[in-house]
């Protein structure tokens, strides 16, 4: 089986893929970094996109079988296309320690902004003591925008903190809200109303067109002054100018980031030289035990489909 990774960014993805394939197949595992189409390697079988388009260009190149998202979103690949090609499409949902790793980034992300962070290093440095002036997040009302696994991962973790917990989602009413142990969860419907009970707001939102730029200048004026914006989901989510504007006026408190609108940010992005901001380079579901998992769970429809079986959340 020839497999091959598009793109040069999460290093450490190739070797985990290789511990979690069998043994003795002699599988070729090779790393493509997505410059020229000319270079891309010949007779592939499985392609996985490591934050590179893969497109009807790209398809064209050869006869590959199966896409095979590293992870769950797969905004970055031409389902359409793969279609009409009769290439199968799937991705690792994220569930266990994918999803326990990405909700204990965002509790770092949320915590190390209360506490001001990047500031208490700098006065370290400075030989200041005794600031500066952190917020505990007990009493905090965070809210968790998106009820998807994350969410519920992060929600687990809150509780020891003692926030007063709120979820914003389509349906309030849905039986998975009772999971998640909320003192008040809403529906999008009334986004306006949660938004200004929010202190912290954590987004764990499922990106599509639909929910491009959902956290744009209304909803950031919605939220009190001094809240906290945490994105551990997709950089699209939030729009760009507004989030922009609402720190340089001073609105919000912080910023946590470990997703970006075009990846990798570049160093010198405006919004990353305000000291509120904290931001970490896609990360949050990068650990030994995400990669793990994630890798047993790529290693398992390479062999589906190896052997002819159903390819397990075939998306195409």
């Amino acid at each position: 089986m020839r497999i091959v990774f598009c793109g040069s960014s999460f290093p450490d993805t190739r070797d985990y893929l290789l511990s979690a394939l069998p043994k003795g197949m002699r599988d070729e595992v090779l790393v493509w970094p997505g410059e020229h189409l000319q270079t891309f390697p010949k007779n592939v079988d499985v392609v996985i996109p490591k934050m590179h388009r893969i497109d009807a260009a790209l398809m064209d190149t050869g006869e590959f079988r199966l896409i095979q998202q590293w992870g769950a979103g797969l905004e970055g690949v031409d389902l359409v296309a793969a279609q009409a090609r009769g290439i199968a499409v799937a991705n690792v949902p994220a569930s266990g320690d994918n999803a326990d790793s990405v909700a204990e980034h965002a509790m770092l992300l949320v915590l190390s902004l209360l506490r001001k962070l990047p500031l208490a290093m700098a006065n370290v440095r400075s030989g200041v003591l005794g600031a500066p002036l952190g917020t505990m997040l007990a009493g905090r009302a965070v809210c968790l925008y998106g009820l998807g696994a994350v969410a519920l991962s992060i929600a687990k973790r809150l509780r020891a903190f003692g926030p007063k917990l709120i979820g914003l989602t389509r349906d309030a009413d849905a039986p998975k809200v009772s999971q998640f142990g909320f003192d008040r969860c809403f529906s999008t419907q009334d986004k306006d109303e949660c938004l200004k009970q929010t202190d912290v707001l954590i987004l764990c939102v499922r990106y599509s067109e639909e929910t491009r730029d959902v956290v744009g200048a209304h909803e950031l004026t919605c939220l009190p002054a001094g809240a906290i914006v945490v994105n551990v989901a997709r950089g699209g989510l939030v729009d760009y100018e507004a989030l922009h504007a609402s720190l340089r006026s001073g609105h919000l408190g912080g910023v946590g980031l470990d997703v970006f609108w075009n990846e990798p940010i570049s160093a010198d992005d405006p919004i990353l030289q305000h000291p509120n901001v904290i931001a970490t380079p896609h990360i949050a579901g990068i650990t030994s035990d995400s990669l793990t998992y994630i890798a047993r769970a790529v290693a398992d429809n390479i062999e589906r489909l190896r052997a002819g079986k159903l390819i397990l959340n075939r998306l195409v």
